[in-house]
């Protein structure tokens, strides 16, 4: 997959790496169709105002400008412009948007999955890019939206990602009301500066953490030192509740982030062993998160980053007094991908769909041949014609080459038989009823 790139951060797969790609896909669809969500496409493209409506972000957003108007004064002035287009920089914003604009004609609860190509202006290296793949599952209410899915959205992540050909993983779950209640608790009332202090643990380490919490938000030691008290804590159980409660700091909205992240990881232990665990050091920095929180972490490759993430957002969808409260998570493909690539974690099994070329005795039996790969196509097997009545020993070359494994011939008489090029055995076949053994029917993905 080390392949010079002529533009940085826009991945291109080989075929045989476009397969696996495929799959990891048609996986994530098969299981979110599974639990009843409904697939939807939103447009590439966004006002500036509808990505920044929730503030500024720190992403790098592509903006979209005609080339003929690049001198313009409009298209200088693009930047401060709310009406200016830009790419999405995720799925959830342009879902937001959607969820609003076609309230009339959704059922509520709606369940929606999205698997799109999201940009962002990063600067590339392995598992982020400028172009990649997100898959999105989402469920938004009317108004209200009970706690369950919550934990349901949990548990069909777990599922989906156990379908894949990866490494183990881990759900790290934690609950923004829990964090903001043991914040408010001990006094320090900028809780989400808090939150965004405490999203970069891992990044600069608690000691660096305090020191932010102390200089930027004027938390004394004491309280610096509670809060990363809070952030230390993780359990693959329940247990974090007696832990959390040990700490000694009282409040309300704690005691219901506590109760909701005990419904999530009690269910987790049932339903996904090891899969999940309450890790209180989970922040999330978008602002836009109101409760359970997720980041994921693939086995062994911790270094690659969350590979899903995302939470329960009350009020990022409104219109007027109507509110459409959701819990979602995404699932960023591409970064998934690029890893089992590079690291040769799963391979196809052939290099391309096709499982057998039809033969040529000569240039004239090419409608004959026509006829047979029609006759196997139309049982479901991927069939292509040679274009060239070359030696049969080239034919059985450009097949293996190809990485096709079965041959077929036809003599002069009417006679059929199909070659498996790898082990050389060679059978006699009808063409309405010859079929090859299931593994080779289609393309496989393996893991390693």
């Amino acid at each position: 997959m080390a392949r010079t790139a002529s533009l940085s951060g826009f991945p291109e797969w080989l075929p045989e790496e476009r397969l696996v790609e495929l799959h990891v896909l048609d996986t994530l669809r098969r299981v979110f169709e599974l639990h009843g969500f409904s697939s939807i496409e939103t447009r590439a493209v966004e006002t500036v105002g509808q990505l920044l409506r929730k503030g500024e972000i720190d992403k790098e957003v592509y903006g979209l400008s005609r080339l003929q108007d690049e001198e313009s004064e409009e298209a200088k002035s693009h930047k401060g412009d709310p009406h200016a287009l830009a790419l999405h920089f995720d799925l959830t914003v342009p879902f937001a948007r959607y969820v609003v604009e076609n309230a009339g004609y959704l059922a509520f609860p709606f369940r929606r999955y999205q698997i799109q190509k999201v940009w962002r202006g990063e600067r590339p290296q392995e598992g982020r890019a400028r172009e990649f793949t997100q898959a999105d599952i989402d469920i938004v209410g009317d108004g209200e939206l009970p706690f369950r899915y919550d934990v349901e959205i949990a548990l069909v992540i777990a599922e989906a990602l156990s379908a894949l050909p990866i490494p183990d993983f881990l759900l790290r779950i934690n609950n923004r009301k829990l964090a903001e209640g043991f914040y408010n608790g001990i006094g320090l009332t900028d809780t989400a500066g808090v939150l965004r202090s405490i999203d970069k643990l891992e990044k600069i380490g608690p000691a660096k953490v305090a020191e932010l919490l102390k200089s930027e938000l004027g938390a004394t030691d004491e309280q610096a030192h509670s809060a990363l008290n809070l952030a230390s804590i993780r359990t693959e159980d329940t247990s974090f509740v007696a832990q959390v409660r040990a700490l000694g700091v009282s409040n309300e909205l704690l005691e219901e982030g506590l109760a909701e992240l005990e419904q999530v990881i009690a269910a987790a232990v049932q339903r996904a062993p090891g899969k999940v665990v309450a890790d209180l050091s989970i922040a999330r920095g978008l602002d836009y998160y109101t409760g359970t929180v997720v980041e994921t972490l693939l086995v062994g490759h911790e270094q690659l980053g969350s590979i899903c993430s995302g939470g329960r957002y009350d009020a990022l969808a409104s219109k007027g007094n109507r509110k459409f409260p959701g819990v979602g998570l995404s699932i960023g493909v591409t970064r998934l991908v690029s890893r089992i690539l590079s690291q040769d974690l799963a391979k196809a099994t052939r290099s391309v769909p096709t499982a057998v070329l039809v033969a040529l005795n000569s240039d004239d039996s090419w409608g004959a041949a026509q006829d047979v790969a029609a006759e196997l196509r139309g049982r479901g097997i991927a069939t292509e014609v040679a274009a060239k009545a070359e030696k049969f020993g080239k034919q059985i070359k450009f097949a293996d080459r190809r990485g096709i494994p079965f041959v077929w011939f036809t003599d002069d008489d009417g006679k059929h038989q199909v070659k498996d090029i790898r082990t050389g055995e060679q059978l006699d076949a009808d063409p309405a009823t010859w079929a090859p053994a299931a593994d080779d029917l289609h393309v496989r993905v393996l893991k390693a």
